[in-house]
């Protein structure tokens, strides 16, 4: 059983990929995702936060921002753009030799409909996963205890049959609370040689 952190791990979810479309001046686009859109922001959505009330709320602080403050979730898509080849291939190795593959991502309820009805589309690899625990659908997030065992619960697994793949030290340490083996993302060749050691056929 191999279960995924999404942003970073395997997609390059990101801001600028959308932005760079729409604020030509590279500074003036740093500061609008600093100042406004923060990561502050953003990250209440990924702990449960509605993004559509996120969005009217932050659009009252800055009407001269409405239509940029709109888009952040209304062209999440796009921000989605960039998968990493490299954990293309490996998800892929895993899913040929009978690997179960599911995700857990924090990230707002969005997520959860993207992954349902575009992500495949977009990037193929996405469509081999089983199933999806998102973090502001599920109203817990990582490294929180909750959504590693609500993870077990929707895919049906144990912990001890689980090993979870993120790029942020503190969740791979939370699915090792949990029971899980973890291994923290830092590069393709380095997870994939660590889930060799655990004695996955990748």
């Amino acid at each position: 059983m191999a279960v995924f952190d999404f942003g970073g791990v395997l997609v390059d979810w990101n801001p600028r990929h959308l932005y760079r479309q729409l604020i030509s001046d590279p500074t003036e686009m740093e500061r609008f995702l600093a100042e406004v859109t923060t990561s502050k922001w953003h990250q209440a959505q990924d702990h449960g936060g509605d993004f559509r009330e996120a969005t009217r709320a932050l659009q009252a602080l800055h009407p001269d921002k409405h239509e940029l403050i709109a888009a952040f979730y209304g062209r999440f898509d796009e921000m989605c753009a960039v998968a990493f080849p490299e954990m293309a291939a490996l998800v892929e190795k895993l899913h040929a030799s009978g690997t179960p593959l599911y995700l857990l991502s924090n990230a707002p309820d969005l997520l959860d409909a993207w992954l349902r009805s575009t992500a495949a589309r977009r990037h193929p690899f996405l469509g081999l996963f089983r199933d999806y625990v998102v973090s502001g659908e599920v109203k817990c997030s990582k490294p929180d205890r909750a959504i590693y065992d609500l993870a077990c619960r929707v895919g049906g697994f144990r912990p001890e049959d689980a090993v979870f793949i993120d790029d942020v030290l503190a969740n791979a340490d939370g699915a090792r609370a949990a029971g899980w083996s973890a291994v923290h993302h830092r590069s393709a060749g380095e997870t994939a040689a660590e889930l060799r050691a655990l004695g996955f056929a990748v």
